[in-house]
């Protein structure tokens, strides 16, 4: 008789701790205001589609090599109402000549290609360097693919061989040799050493 009692207190002991156990486990996993939850992400528009770091490319035109673009970060944003392209940390293109050699290169801090108006905004310390070794310095500039010119209305300086305009806003062609400025504020003259 005391083994059969032994064993239904054992066989009670058990039912009772798993009871104990069951309880504990469905209050440790019921709700809890602590939780943090973490939202879904809704807004895909301040997403970018790719990203890429330290990107170069070469572009030719009949088998001939004639731009490199480099770029230490590049983004798409390709779900936004105005789908664009984002160089956070700046651009920098360079056009060969039929040697290879560097003839004009472009360069900024910051750069973006707005997708469907096919405009590129450079901003940043941008500087161009033309065909005539023209050099454009401006904190901004816009160039349109589709009426091929660059432009800006913002202060720059474009230092040529024998002098050096200060202007507040150009509009040139593509090549930035043919352009106009619209407001002059000043000339130096540069005296050429022997």
């Amino acid at each position: 008789m005391s083994f059969i009692y032994h064993t239904k207190l054992i066989s009670n002991t058990r039912k009772t701790l798993l009871g104990v156990f069951l309880v504990l486990l469905f209050v440790a996993c019921g709700s809890d205001d602590k939780s943090e939850k973490i939202p879904a992400i809704v807004d895909r528009t301040k997403i970018a589609k790719l990203k890429a770091t330290d990107i170069t490319t070469l572009i030719s035109d009949s088998g001939i090599t004639r731009y490199r673009i480099s770029t230490p970060s590049w983004n798409i944003y390709d779900q936004t109402s105005k789908p664009y392209w984002e160089f956070p940390k700046g651009i920098h293109l360079e056009r060969f000549d039929q040697t290879l050699k560097v003839d004009a290169n472009i360069q900024s801090k910051y750069a973006k290609f707005h997708q469907n108006e096919k405009i590129w905004e450079l901003r940043g310390n941008v500087k161009v360097t033309n065909l005539n070794g023209e050099r454009f310095e401006t904190e901004q500039l816009f160039w349109n693919q589709q009426t091929q010119k660059f432009y800006t209305d913002s202060l720059t300086k474009i230092t040529q061989a024998s002098k050096i305009l200060t202007v507040i806003g150009f509009v040139s062609d593509q090549t930035m040799s043919k352009y106009s400025y619209k407001n002059l504020q000043g000339i130096i003259q540069v005296k050429e050493e022997k």
